[in-house]
């Protein structure tokens, strides 16, 4: 059965969470495989509106087992404060696996990603602050602390030991803090163990077991394509890999199982954050993107800049995941224009390229080249089927389709839940 991997393939903020719900109760397991609460997703149910962080967005779903793979930091007091304010709505969380190999974010990395920040100045990354960078540094370099150290206090104890060694040098000497002591970061963590037990697994064994079993499984990334620390606008990215070679690593699936791999587009673009952005409108057209779009972060609440739908950022997406199927989401918000230009190359210095610059510094460079698309007055917000569409708003999609390179298969007209247009089955084999 099925293993599809869900992506955002801009800089994030596409609306991952509206396609994974969309799926339901279809989906066995909802799996999150990398990132931390750097992320979000907002989810619409009628009247409610839920932000997500760090859990899957099938946890809204009863049927549904929602996953916290490996390959994720997790900071567990943000955990619990989500799961409490689910459970104050309704949602049951008790189903929710958590993978004991999924690293933790301890207060040092929150106070060492806040106050890099702040010493880089002008130049700093726009990260969240959220200590996802600081928490993935110690993973690589093998300081890491991961979810199963929580029930060896004498483990536990070694390895904060292990990492304050380096890390009070740079708190104290460069950043002119005070030095963290050992009990400051045992006593945090401990305080979460007996909760956090009943909830971690061997989530990769079970979802290859699963898969065995003909179960349906859903891999979703955090962030989008552009912001993959391999394949994204490097440095300006985050700590992980969000892209769908992601989905292996930070599940324990092997490739061969992955059968599809569904990339959200946006109609047009954003972007959080510091780095490079082509089509970014300063302007009243910007702004009433922001606006009508609602384009603010789900975890920070900051404005995302906006700019109109990138062609050549598309076409690349769906080379890196090896896109099998596109959700474009927020058709809705473009209604009003009299036309709507997409960009469909760069200039660069004279220049013509329909690809992404090779390097950072070209990308800077890179100035839209555009395609004017006549635009629709309709409200497309009831629309059910690609032909509840007016025709410019189709010949839209058909053009965005074309030049992304891979088929357009649902398509978002609103927020609800069901204001959503399939065109082709997103689980098909």
């Amino acid at each position: 059965m099925p293993a599809v991997v869900l992506v955002g393939a801009q800089w994030g903020d596409e609306g991952k969470g509206k396609a994974t719900d969309l799926l339901g109760s279809r989906v066995d397991y909802c799996v999150r495989y990398q990132g931390g609460n750097n992320a979000g997703h907002t989810v619409v149910i009628g009247e409610k509106k839920f932000a997500l962080h760090l859990l899957p967005s099938g946890i809204l779903t009863p049927e549904v087992t929602p996953v916290i793979g490996n390959g994720v930091v997790i900071d567990v007091g943000v955990l619990f404060e989500e799961i409490d304010g689910l459970e104050a709505q309704g949602i049951d969380t008790s189903n929710l696996l958590i993978s004991a190999n999924a690293h933790l974010i301890t207060p040092l990395h929150v106070t060492l990603d806040k106050v890099t920040e702040r010493f880089l100045g002008n130049s700093k990354i726009g990260t969240t602050g959220r200590g996802i960078g600081p928490a993935y540094a110690d993973k690589i370099s093998r300081l890491g602390i991961r979810v199963q150290d929580l029930f060896d206090e004498k483990i536990l104890r070694a390895k904060i030991e292990g990492s304050l060694l380096s890390k009070n040098q740079i708190l104290v000497k460069v950043f002119n803090r005070r030095a963290v002591t050992v009990d400051e970061i045992f006593d945090d963590l401990m305080q979460y163990s007996e909760r956090l037990r009943p909830y971690v697994a061997d989530t990769s064994l079970l979802l290859n077991k699963a898969l065995d079993e003909n179960k349906v499984v859903l891999l979703e990334g955090g962030q989008g394509t552009l912001l993959d620390v391999d394949h994204g606008t490097y440095p300006f990215v985050t700590s992980s890999n969000p892209t769908a070679g992601g989905a292996c690593a930070g599940s324990g699936i092997g490739p061969t199982k992955i059968t599809g791999v569904v990339g959200i587009l946006k109609a047009y673009t954003t972007r959080v954050g510091s780095g490079p952005f082509p089509t970014e409108l300063l302007d009243d057209d910007g702004e009433k993107l922001r606006t009508i779009g609602g384009e603010r972060g789900v975890t920070t609440g900051r404005a995302r800049r906006c700019g109109w739908f990138d062609a050549p950022i598309a076409r690349y997406a769906t080379r890196i995941n090896g896109l099998t199927d596109i959700f474009l989401t927020k058709l809705d918000v473009l209604t009003g224009w009299d036309k709507i230009p997409v960009c469909v190359a760069y200039d660069i210095d004279g220049t013509r390229s329909e690809e992404l610059p090779t390097t950072q510094t070209e990308f800077h460079h890179a100035t839209p080249i555009y395609e004017n698309l006549p635009g629709w007055k309709e409200d497309i917000s009831g629309a059910k089927t690609i032909e509840d569409l007016p025709a410019n708003a189709r010949a839209y999609v058909k053009f965005l389709e074309d030049v992304s390179g891979a088929p357009i298969s649902a398509i978002g007209v609103g927020q609800d839940r069901d204001a959503t247009i399939s065109i082709n089955d997103l689980l098909r084999k």
